[in-house]
């Protein structure tokens, strides 16, 4: 999308969002990366029931394993079996019998394997460790293993009755008071099931430990992320925030009070906004300026011509001869005719930006209109017998973009200040040349010429050099601005210089742009 395509209002809405600030929306964009990366606990959960299915598995296998080498040992033997296998997988071991009655127990025999720890006697970090692991279980929705009870009688363990199958190998998994995992499995052997019973505490202590490092990188993550988001916020807010105030103050009509800040060091989009605005702030101060000065002007004017009419007026009711009455209607006459000129011209002068801000441009060949122009005043007369001359190359594109009827008028303004300023019988000269992609033309005449001081001054509003023969008020004074702003407002220039041959006269070059060179 260019710069002058027109913006939608569906392109800039918000909705919900449309009442937040922008340092909460910040924030809130950098939090809901951190709970994606807090989605990691979910993981650990995934974690902890592979290690869960891969022990049960394991508990299973042993069981197997075990009820094989007791089935294949004298009877005599096996307590000695059982206590190795104790020793070795750090598991409690039990023996019964097809009706549930307890034959041999490694507990009995001395070994501490498999005691569950009390947790009313553990350290307050161990509390605060098992809180973190109910919540977490609850937040990531975990299964939760039934509490581990004691039983009296064999066949009250699942495990145990499904054992009684000797083709079947079972193992469940139980919850300890201290939340860590008790896992059990059976086997059947020829005469009785062997039974083990683990405390799997390794799985909750890595399970935490993992989490304790996920807790580790996301407060970290966490804490640089708030810290960015807040300096993105400084950067992006603060300065949105003075822009605002600075453009509230100027709408409130305090436009020469505000000082914009431009952020000259920054070249981002927000830099470029608060140059933006300074410059609109500045323009904006120079058209109230130049307004205020109009007016001025505008009033300074006006009361030239009412002052004459009314001494003029004011001079009928006292004055009888006939003779000095005609005069005086002459002043009214000549007074009502000049204010009409310059109402006229206010008016054009005063409605020339706006209409130029909205006028369609297209392709003007300024060579046909400067030629027909010159054949009007030809067919129409011109004064002193002043002759006009326009010399066009003809390897010269003549065409610019722009409005016909304005810059039709800018020539009729230059002839015509050329016409008042030349010398009987004189020659106004036209010329159309081009300097790299702009179209020149020049408009030289043979009258006393511009003084240096002048050139510039010539072109504001009601600012007149006359020829000392002309009469007083036939020219506003606006022609020359009213040119400029014409000329301006096609993105061309125009000043006025010595003729290029030395002689004396003046020479008014206008600049213009060129069409078709884009």
């Amino acid at each position: 999308m260019s710069s002058d395509d027109p913006i939608s209002p569906r392109d800039l809405s918000l909705t919900w969002s449309a009442r937040v600030s922008l340092t909460p929306r910040i924030l809130a964009v950098n939090i809901i990366a951190l709970a994606m990366l807090a989605g990691g606990f979910f993981y650990l959960d995934s974690f902890r029931s592979r290690i869960l299915d891969s022990r049960i598995a394991q508990a299973s296998r042993e069981a197997r394993l075990i009820a094989d080498a007791m089935a294949a040992v004298a009877p005599e033997e096996r307590g000695a079996l059982i206590m190795g296998y104790a020793r070795d997988t750090g598991a409690r071991l039990r023996l019964y019998t097809p009706e549930g009655r307890l034959i041999d127990d490694t507990r009995l025999r001395g070994s501490t394997n498999a005691i569950l720890r009390d947790p009313d006697k553990d350290p307050w970090r161990q509390d605060v460790a098992r809180f973190l692991d109910g919540a977490i279980d609850t937040i990531v929705g975990a299964t939760r293993a039934p509490l581990f009870r004691e039983k009296r009688n064999g066949l009250d363990w699942p495990d145990v009755t499904a054992a009684l199958d000797p083709t079947v190998a079972r193992a469940s998994v139980w919850r300890a008071p201290d939340r860590t995992p008790v896992i059990t499995a059976a086997a059947r052997y020829d005469d009785g099931i062997v039974f083990t019973t683990a405390n799997a505490r390794d799985i909750t202590t890595t399970v935490r430990t993992e989490r304790f490092r996920l807790f580790v990188v996301l407060a970290i993550v966490s804490l640089l992320s708030i810290l960015l988001s807040l300096f993105l916020a400084r950067t992006i807010v603060r300065p949105l925030r003075r822009l605002a105030r600075a453009a509230v103050r100027v709408r409130l009509g305090r436009a020469r009070e505000v000082v914009v800040p431009r952020l000259p060091d920054r070249r981002d989009e927000i830099g470029l906004l608060a140059r933006a605005l300074s410059d609109m702030s500045g323009a904006l101060r120079a058209r109230i300026d130049a307004t205020e000065a109009f007016a001025a002007d505008v009033t300074h004017e006006l009361k030239n011509p009412l002052a004459s009419m009314r001494s003029a007026v004011d001079g009928l009711g006292r004055v009888k001869d006939p003779a000095l009455q005609e005069q005086l209607l002459a002043v009214v006459r000549d007074d009502v005719h000049r204010l009409d000129r310059l109402i006229t011209d206010i008016s054009d002068a005063s409605r020339l930006d706006a209409q130029l801000s909205r006028a369609k441009f297209e392709s003007v060949d300024v060579g046909a209109m400067i030629a027909a122009l010159i054949d009007g005043r030809h067919a129409r007369g011109i004064e002193r017998d002043i002759r006009l001359s326009f010399t066009p190359r003809e390897d010269v594109p003549l065409s610019v973009y722009g409005e016909g009827a304005r810059l039709e008028r800018v020539f009729e303004n230059l002839i015509d200040n050329a016409i008042s300023f030349s010398s009987d019988t004189g020659i106004i000269a036209l010329t159309a040349t081009r300097a790299d992609d702009m179209l020149v033309i020049r408009i030289e005449d043979e009258g006393p010429g511009v003084p240096e001081a002048e050139r510039e001054s010539i072109f504001r509003r009601f600012h007149s050099v006359r020829p000392a023969s002309e009469a007083f008020g036939r020219h506003s004074g606006l022609g020359l601005a009213i040119a400029r702003t014409i000329v301006e407002g096609h993105g061309g220039s125009i000043m006025v210089e010595s003729r290029e041959d030395r002689r004396s006269g003046a020479a008014f070059v206008v600049r213009l742009p060129l069409a078709g060179l884009d």
